[in-house]
């Protein structure tokens, strides 16, 4: 892993189109390692197609994305996936690997050629499975899981990776309450202990706020606002960002921000002014004028870390 003092990722003017129709347009972020994001918008607003040119999966048409000072599109073959892991929304193996095949395929990265798992790789592979609560299908074809379970064999893959960065594309959508939690808890120590950089795209705004340290609203192609997620999850994001009217308040029960939202009056979607990209930790008011945050009161303070144990 990198250590917490390195700056893996900068993203100066990205823009990217599907032919004709723009997707995104002057994105300008700083990821740095040891922190988990939340890529946060409503459907169309360019979130999977963000993750999709940070692993190299899609060039950009304008733009730089630099990955420890380095054009990520330099990064080849092994040495890209040494540095990277994707989990994404629906994981398909159509052959009839077994579990624990499927996750040593994330070692393969690290091996030389025609070369086999040592000791130490199945110790971690095993270490891994019984975290992801995964150990007793090791010998069921993957064919035969239900889809919850094949996103944890995803997440587990991706994690006996090692990677310097690890992308989740709505990784938990088919994943029950419990296995979601259990499975970010996990996340949250490497990224703590490990130096782990996460960048997850999530349509759970509660689940964002509990799992992610910032979180980046999209909209219309473009970095709405950005900060830390005690600063940016309020209402008055969310009403503009997803067109429906929120509430936002302290939780104490779950030790995070937790949001209420409903449509408007009628059913009709708010309107959500143009607005430029603004500087971590900051919103741009309705009339346009950045305002600070204030810190929360100690007595309504709130913490962005899940504890199962």
């Amino acid at each position: 892993m990198t250590g917490s003092s390195e700056v893996p990722w900068a993203i100066r003017g990205l823009a990217f189109a599907y032919g004709s129709r723009p997707v995104l347009r002057g994105i300008d972020l700083r990821l740095d390692a040891g922190r988990s994001y939340g890529i946060l918008g409503p459907n169309g607003s360019g979130k999977t197609t963000l993750l999709d040119l940070l692993c190299g999966l899609l060039v950009p048409d304008r733009g730089t994305i630099l990955l420890k000072g380095r054009s990520v599109a330099r990064w080849q073959g092994r040495d890209r996936a040494r540095m990277l892991a994707l989990v994404p929304q629906d994981f398909v193996i159509r052959f009839g690997f077994t579990v624990r095949e499927v996750v040593e395929m994330g070692r393969h990265p690290h091996l030389h050629r025609f070369a086999t798992l040592g000791v130490d790789d199945h110790r971690l592979v095993d270490r891994v499975m019984e975290e992801l609560g995964i150990a007793d299908l090791a010998g069921r074809p993957v064919t035969r899981l239900s889809g919850g379970e094949k996103q944890r064999v995803a997440v587990a893959r991706a994690l006996v990776q090692q990677p310097h960065t690890l992308f989740l594309d709505e990784a938990t959508s088919n994943l029950d309450v419990y296995h979601s939690l259990a499975i970010l808890a996990v996340i949250r120590r490497r990224v703590r202990e490990q130096g782990l950089t996460v960048v997850a795209a999530i349509h759970d705004l509660n689940l964002a706020a509990c799992f992610c340290d910032e979180l980046i609203f999209l909209h219309k192609g473009k970095v709405f606002c950005r900060g830390a997620t005690d600063e940016v999850m309020e209402a008055e994001v969310i009403d503009r960002v997803y067109g429906v009217r929120s509430q936002v308040r302290a939780d104490d029960f779950s030790g995070c921000r937790q949001v209420s939202f409903r449509l408007e009056a009628g059913g009709k979607r708010s309107q959500v002014p143009h607005l430029r990209t603004v500087a971590p930790g900051r919103i741009v008011g309705y009339s346009g004028q950045e305002r600070p945050h204030e810190p929360a009161a100690p007595e309504t303070a709130y913490k962005n870390e899940v504890d199962i144990s």
